[in-house]
């Protein structure tokens, strides 16, 4: 399949184009930026060829991936899709339900695949794990902490994100936590309580349809020795925890470019566009929530 990627930041160049340009099932035909230098210096780096203009890059390809903020990602993506492109997409589909829902929209009318890269659904020891307790009855309650230090004094490339300083960790690792949650637990049936921490952190209070209840703690400005992820399930089966992964961005990545052929030939992905769309919901309905307790 050719493929070629729009975005040329910090995470485009450690984790898609590395993926793209050594999958074997994959031809990266080049990329796309919004600053031009930027394309070509990561076209270089990448060997591929840098593009001045999305729409001759969309007539090159049969998929693009997108590693875009979420705004941009909405626009770019209902666009690629309107032109029959597959579409391997980053999270949060969209920093809006409008924006999300045109993009489900768009690719359900294009009959294109969509893959949403929800990085823990894509690493082989945390997937086997969620498969395994969603075939456990009887989860009571789950406890998730996604702590990052992106704000907290860690040296990283993300600290200076003009989205992630406006939207924070609700939006940017709530995603991850929700992915590991919605496929145990069942959806979310209402947003219990939603209340601000220290910097940008959020608490929020989730009623599953499965029938249990979870809490999770969201930040980006953790300090840097008190980050990281942790989920622990409790019910009838006991006590289960998430396992850690061993592998990087780049394998996940590439996994999810599996998934993403495996749509365009017919498969049915468990992070698809939809699925993307109701994380975005979810999401929105804690915001809300945020906005009116400030």
């Amino acid at each position: 399949m050719r493929i070629g990627l729009l975005g040329t930041g910090p995470w485009a160049d450690m984790a898609h184009a590395p993926a793209l340009g050594g999958h074997e099932g994959l031809d990266f035909v080049g990329v796309w930026g919004r600053r031009p230098d930027a394309a070509k210096g990561l076209a270089e780096r990448h060997g591929t060829r840098a593009y001045d203009d999305v729409d001759t890059l969309l007539a090159d390809v049969e998929a693009v991936a997108v590693a875009l903020p979420p705004g941009v990602q909405a626009e770019l993506a209902v666009r690629a899709a309107r032109a029959g492109r597959h579409l391997l997409l980053d999270k949060p589909l969209a920093p809006t339900v409008a924006q999300g829902r045109a993009v489900v929209e768009a690719v359900r009318a294009a009959g294109v695949a969509s893959v949403v890269f929800f990085t823990a659904r894509f690493q082989p020891e945390t997937e086997a794990w969620i498969t395994e307790q969603a075939e456990e009855d009887g989860w009571f309650t789950a406890r998730a902490q996604w702590l990052g230090s992106v704000f907290g004094g860690d040296d990283s490339p993300f600290a200076h994100s003009p989205w992630r300083r406006e939207k924070g960790a609700l939006w940017d690792v709530g995603p991850h936590a929700l992915s590991v949650l919605l496929p145990v637990l069942g959806d979310v049936r209402r947003v219990s309580a939603a209340a601000p921490g220290p910097g940008d952190t959020v608490h929020l209070v989730l009623d599953h349809s499965g029938g249990a209840s979870s809490t999770l703690t969201l930040s980006l400005t953790a300090p840097p020795a008190a980050a990281g992820a942790t989920v622990e399930l409790r019910g009838r089966a006991g006590v289960a925890l998430l396992p850690e992964a061993v592998e990087g961005p780049v394998p996940a990545l590439r996994r999810a470019a599996d998934a993403l052929l495996g749509a365009a030939g017919g498969g049915r992905p468990s992070c698809d566009a939809a699925f993307g769309l109701r994380v975005t919901e979810i999401l929105a309905e804690a915001e809300a929530l945020l906005t009116d307790r400030r």
